[in-house]
């Protein structure tokens, strides 16, 4: 595994979209060597096919296509779906990146390209865009935490499959807080009342209980949790993943 790349188990998921078939298997096979979950589509249709089921974190798109272009996918990605957006625009289009950057498009990159500014533009964008907390303090619509993507606004969570993982109210409530509060130490009294459940006992298990059932579905292994951590005589601590 090259420094910086995805470590196995959390990779994200991106889609790569350009009519230009070339370009489409050079981009997929790059992305996919350095760790990601890929897949391709060579135009609209197929991008539209494909995003409700594979859910991506990224999806990489040609501004010029023939029939739906990049700059209509863009304004479509951002009313359906919580993917970061990272634009290919053909040099010298500086209209086109003014308005794909206005439409929500998260960065772009001008054609031809060297694959390392591929890399570290894909890097950058999931990095802003799936970090647990965003600059507002607010965590972003759709997250990793651990071997999971937790989907905020519709309080769900997937594995790497696709499928959904069991989360009950009062496990997203500490989710939640644990993401908005990552890095810092809580202790169960203040977890009971930063996810407003305050008339439980905080000298009882049940926090304690719930955590061990989230490091079961979020950690690799929950024996040695990584994400959701243990500071003796504090309490717990959200770690983003890589720290």
């Amino acid at each position: 595994m090259k420094d910086g790349e995805p470590q196995a188990g959390v990779a994200a998921r991106i889609i790569v979209c350009d009519d230009d078939p070339d370009v489409l298997d050079m981009v997929s096979e790059f992305l996919a060597g350095c760790g990601y979950q890929v897949e391709s589509a060579a135009n609209g249709a197929e991008l539209r096919k494909l995003v409700p089921s594979f859910r991506p974190d990224l999806v990489v798109c040609d501004i010029t296509m023939p029939g739906e272009d990049g700059l209509s996918l863009t304004r479509w990605l951002r009313a359906e779906s919580s993917a970061a957006v990272l634009m290919l625009t053909a040099m010298g289009s500086t209209t086109d990146r003014i308005v794909g950057l206005e439409m929500g498009a998260d960065d772009y990159l001008a054609k031809p390209f060297d694959p390392a500014e591929l890399r570290s533009r894909v890097k950058a964008v999931l990095r802003r865009t799936m970090a647990p907390v965003n600059r507002q303090g607010r965590p972003p619509a759709r997250m990793r935490i651990g071997k999971c993507v937790l989907d905020v606004e519709t309080r769900q969570m997937f594995d790497d499959e696709g499928e959904q993982v069991p989360l009950t109210a009062m496990e997203f409530d500490l989710l939640y807080v644990f993401i908005t509060h990552a890095r810092r130490a809580l202790n169960r009294d203040q977890l009971l009342e930063l996810a407003h459940h305050r008339r439980w006992d905080p000298f009882d298990r049940s926090i304690d209980i719930r955590v061990a059932r989230l490091r079961k579905k979020i950690e690799v292994d929950p024996a040695f949790p990584r994400i959701l951590r243990t500071v003796r005589g504090e309490g717990y601590m959200l770690v983003p993943e890589g720290e």
